[in-house]
């Protein structure tokens, strides 16, 4: 059973309730208003009836009776002793007799609608009877029976009976009808709600939103609350595509990383095999002397470098590689407050010693005097060194320059080169995993995980980077730090004033 016709079905039975509570009330007042009188006037003159004997011997009829006074309502006596019936004369008159019951200690005063038959039809009347007693020792000795002609009073209430019941019937089958129509358009909006969520189960579209129509009732705000949910969920969806998207470039890019060195390395593993086995010379006793000439001496020393270098390719590669787990686990890294200044002249001082095809300059680094930050020592220099052999990586001739800049809170360390540069498209994508500028991909060495790398620790310092670049004319990478201001310093100008004031 729907929802609809629940609710359909409940507020049909409390109103059907209501209307029998309403339509009983209406009859008992009407019943007691329109026998109100009659049941008064008969209750009246039966009282007011009196009966004169002293024994069951003496005569028992109207003239013994007294007090009898309406010329409406019809009088009859029963007299149990001696089995005689005494009525007035329009009970004579219309040849009416009215049942009694049976003599009975039983007996009480009370009403009681009797049908009365004449010459084939039944007619309605409403009596009261009356006990009647001896005087002497309080035997029964009869009935009195007054009634009153109750037809008229009967149709108008059974008319009345019967339009309430039809009027409730007719009332309550318009109240179904209507309250199924107003439950559906009550309930038109989870109707929609059903119907959009059927079509994100189908088609897996987080984009479909249900339509707001109507006023912002319960129905209205959980449509919105079910709206602002459903665009949650299509955020933290796409983002979790993302990932998995990011994820398996990351891993065949890792994996390509890894299988040109292993290549490079098996390769000329091979090359060695083979010139060696061929190199053996056969008449010394222990069988392990090499016969090369100078041409297969400088082959195998090349073979041996590029297996050197690219054994430290895939060592840079694999610490990369953790560097970024790191991070993707959620790593924290220690901080402290350190002193930028040494920090910055360290990096300059060493990074003088790489190799490079450009010239290195240091510039003014006067702007971190009695600067602080709160971070690591080592992940810091690192992230520099990666701006740095980034720039010499990309600079065949021209200069690099380390200098550095200061604003009110922040300290700037600035990485200025006249290298090749980038197309300003694409700075967004330069801190992605293994994203390479120049599309040959083997044009400079790299594993394309440097920035990535970069961008973690500045994120992780609170930090920021910004990035001015144009081809041909080299780029300048500028990373923001957050300054720390020691307490100490603060209670030193405390005491200054302190001593100004004094």
């Amino acid at each position: 059973m729907t929802i609809r016709l629940r609710l359909t079905m409940w507020y049909s039975g409390i109103l059907a309730a209501t209307l029998i509570v309403f339509g009983c009330a209406i009859y008992f007042f009407v019943n007691m208003n329109t026998y109100g009188d009659i049941k008064n006037a008969l209750r009246k003159q039966a009282e007011n009836l009196k009966f004169y004997g002293s024994d069951m011997y003496n005569e028992f009829n109207l003239n013994t009776v007294g007090g009898f006074y309406e010329p409406d309502l019809f009088l009859q006596i029963i007299n149990y002793r001696e089995g005689v019936i005494v009525q007035d004369r329009n009970m004579k008159q219309f040849g009416l007799k009215f049942p009694y019951p049976e003599a009975s200690s039983n007996l009480k005063d009370g009403y009681k609608k009797v049908k009365v038959t004449l010459e084939g039809d039944q007619y309605m009347f409403l009596i009261y009877q009356r006990p009647l007693y001896l005087n002497t020792d309080g035997s029964l000795v009869g009935l009195a029976q007054v009634g009153a002609f109750v037809g008229s009073e009967e149709r108008f209430l059974g008319g009345l009976r019967s339009i309430l019941f039809f009027s409730s019937l007719a009332a309550l089958l318009i109240a179904f009808t209507f309250g199924l129509f107003l439950a559906r358009k009550a309930l038109l909006p989870i109707e929609r709600v059903i119907r959009s969520t059927e079509k994100i189960q189908s088609g897996s579209d987080l984009s479909v939103r249900i339509p707001m129509e109507g006023p912002k009732d319960e129905i209205g705000r959980l449509v919105f609350n079910l709206n602002i949910m459903l665009s949650r969920l299509e955020t933290a969806y796409n983002s979790l595509d993302e990932s998995y998207r990011a994820q398996r470039r990351f891993v065949s890019d890792a994996s390509h990383e890894l299988r040109t060195p292993l290549t490079t390395i098996r390769g000329n593993m091979e090359l060695l095999e083979k010139m060696w086995s061929k190199s053996l010379d056969p008449k010394a006793a222990d069988g392990i002397v090499l016969a090369l000439d100078s041409q297969g001496w400088e082959l195998s020393h090349e073979a041996m470098q590029d297996i050197t270098a690219e054994a430290r390719r895939m060592s840079t590669l694999v610490n990369d590689l953790l560097s970024l787990a790191r991070a993707d686990a959620g790593y924290t890294m220690e901080k402290d407050a350190l002193p930028v200044q040494p920090l910055v002249e360290e990096v300059a001082r060493r990074a003088q010693l790489l190799p490079r095809a450009g010239e290195w300059r240091v510039g003014d680094l006067s702007a971190l005097e009695g600067a602080y930050v709160v971070g690591n020592h080592d992940y810091l220099q690192q992230l520099l060194f990666i701006f740095i052999e980034n720039a010499f990586k990309y600079t065949v001739e021209g200069y690099i320059e380390l200098s550095a800049k200061r604003t009110e809170d922040q300290i700037g360390v600035v990485i200025r080169d006249t290298g090749i540069g980038m197309n300003p498209k694409e700075v967004p994508h330069i801190f992605d995993r293994f994203y390479r500028a120049d599309e040959s991909r083997g044009k400079t060495l790299g594993t394309g995980l440097g920035l990535s790398i970069a961008k973690w620790i500045i994120d992780e310092h609170r930090g920021s980077i910004e990035v001015t670049t144009r081809e041909g004319e080299g780029s300048v990478f500028v990373v923001w730090l957050p300054m720390h201001f020691p307490e100490a310093a603060g209670s030193t100008i405390m005491e200054v004033t302190d001593r100004a004031e004094d």
